[in-house]
């Protein structure tokens, strides 16, 4: 694929603090075989204020956020949609002449997953983690109708204010509770990261469960999902949050909805990267 920006081109971007392939492939692919002058760049930032700043003054149509920025966006924009406000954490902003409005587009696609692996509101669950993604992925499962739930996180502050918000108990270690579901907001398993070649559950906690959910996109296959899919647990994968959220990020930025074949051959061109 060979996209040659124009002076005419608009231009997206994402911030993170270790920025992938898959966003800027997936979105460069759908500009290009829908024949957008759109293009797609990754960047990181040490001074989020200024790079928020660089979006609404360079005319930078969409950004998308993610960890670290996610909670600390919200004080930047002009506005704040729904999606976003519910849960205070961002990963997408919109530019409309200057003004920027901030949406999240993760609680939608945990939403849609939810739905479409068919997972039971009753299944008791432990989501490790406190951070932005995390409020998504918690608030999703609360509006799903998920009573019983347990956030492990060993910032005390963070995990009790999450955990008093969507109705669930604080952990600050799992210890021997070995709940049906588990589930990955943190970096754990993250490739290039300190913690790449680590499991985010303990082996026992993983060989007791029914169903694995690991966030992390990068590698698809996380130490976490390998081991949950040779002891044959079922598995909700990071790079069906990201594929879905990077798609409802793409119709915000261009107005267009792309077809089901159009997304899968811009997923697939995405993990080749």
């Amino acid at each position: 694929m060979s996209l040659i920006p124009s002076r005419y081109t608009v231009l997206c971007i994402s911030l993170a603090g270790r920025p992938g392939t898959f966003g800027v492939r997936f979105h460069n692919h759908l500009y290009e075989q829908l024949g957008l002058d759109f293009y797609y760049k990754a960047m990181r930032t040490d001074d989020l204020p200024a790079a928020v700043a660089g979006i609404r003054a360079l005319g930078i149509r969409g950004c998308g956020v993610s960890m670290p920025y996610k909670e600390a966006c919200m004080a930047l924009v002009d506005e704040i949609d729904p999606s976003a406000a519910a849960i205070d954490s961002v990963n997408t902003l919109v530019n409309t002449e200057g003004h920027l409005k901030a949406y999240n587009t993760d609680y939608l696609a945990v939403r849609q997953l939810l739905t479409q692996h068919k997972v039971d509101p009753a299944t008791a669950f432990a989501l490790r983690g406190s951070g932005g993604m995390a409020k998504a992925v918690a608030s999703a499962l609360r509006d799903a109708g998920f009573g019983e739930g347990m956030i492990v996180a060993r910032n005390e502050q963070a995990g009790r204010e999450l955990a008093d918000v969507c109705g669930y108990r604080w952990l600050p270690e799992l210890g021997d509770l070995c709940p049906p579901m588990l589930i990955n907001v943190t970096p754990v398993g993250m490739a290039g990261g300190p913690e790449a070649q680590q499991l985010a559950f303990s082996e026992m906690a993983i060989a007791a469960s029914e169903r694995v959910f690991d966030v992390v996109a990068m590698p698809a296959q996380t130490p976490l999902i390998k081991l949950a899919e040779q002891l044959g647990k079922q598995v909700i994968t990071g790079l069906e949050v990201i594929a879905l959220q990077a798609l409802e990020q793409f119709v915000l930025y261009t107005g267009i909805r792309p077809t089901a074949e159009q997304v899968q051959a811009a997923v697939t061109y995405a993990r080749q990267g």
